[in-house]
């Protein structure tokens, strides 16, 4: 049998195996193009991040806000629960140990790859999202409370570690730490009865408990993250008014809502 006839007998399977190749090929070019397409649209999507993205921190602003990079595309991102002393306020400037907030931030955060974990809101007004910020298995928000860089200023719906955090600001507190040692108090550190003798609409900042007088005439306390936290409101004229901590308000005579 001549190699010419074995070449003919062979080449409709060599034709079929050439077939498939090509195939395969188109498949895996358009399972590529997909999976491009995809991730263009993840990079320049004007919608934020999932929940938990891991993002590479870019840029520290100040004490509670950095800019981060998540697939590409740069996000503004404002720290759940606290606030720092202003650096770059308009009409505030640069508050008492608002430049050392920034540092610590920076020295924490910056350039590293960090985790964004959503509570409930997505942004703020200013539209920053809003997250907490975890370095492994360090909760920057708390660290920087913790550490007296920050205070307490937690807002519902957003309060799933607001019971951790008014437990580390009262410990940097008890020990004087940061901006809580500064020699002269000022308004963003005072208490909030100093603060608002009468009451306040609007809690100070880092003031979130909220004191209410019960139609009994019981004075309750009820503390961010607790179930009638939110319905709860503080109305001045009845006498009601806002606690930095849980020891402030059992010290001027309120219990603790049950």
């Amino acid at each position: 049998m001549s190699k010419r006839s074995t070449a003919r007998r062979q080449s409709p399977r060599a034709r079929s195996a050439w077939w498939g190749a090509l195939l395969l090929a188109i498949l895996l070019i358009g399972a590529m193009l997909v999976q491009r397409t995809v991730g263009t649209w993840e990079g320049t999507s004007a919608t934020a991040p999932v929940a938990a993205d891991l993002a590479r921190v870019v840029e520290v602003i100040d004490g509670d806000t950095i800019r981060v990079e998540v697939a590409g595309k740069l996000y503004t991102v404002r720290y759940i629960g606290i606030d720092t002393p202003e650096t770059r306020h308009p009409e505030k400037g640069i508050e008492p140990f608002g430049p050392e907030a920034a540092q610590k931030n920076k020295e924490l955060v910056e350039g590293k790859l960090v985790r964004l974990e959503k509570d409930v809101s997505e942004t703020d007004r200013y539209g920053r999202l809003l997250r907490y910020v975890w370095l492994g298995d360090t909760l920057v928000n708390e660290e920087l409370v913790k550490l007296g860089f920050a205070r307490v200023s937690t807002f519902p719906p957003d309060v799933k570690y607001a019971e951790r955090f008014l437990a580390a600001e009262q410990e940097a507190r008890s020990a004087g730490r940061g901006l809580w040692g500064l020699a002269e108090p000022t308004a963003r550190t005072r208490e909030a009865a100093t603060l608002c003798p009468g009451g306040c609409l609007t809690p100070p900042p880092g003031c979130q408990i909220k004191g209410n007088i019960a139609r009994d005439g019981r004075k309750l306390y009820h503390l961010p993250g607790s179930s009638a936290y939110a319905l709860t409101k503080v109305d001045p004229e009845k006498g009601e008014r806002w606690f930095c901590t849980a020891a402030e308000a059992e010290a001027a005579g309120w219990s603790p809502a049950p």
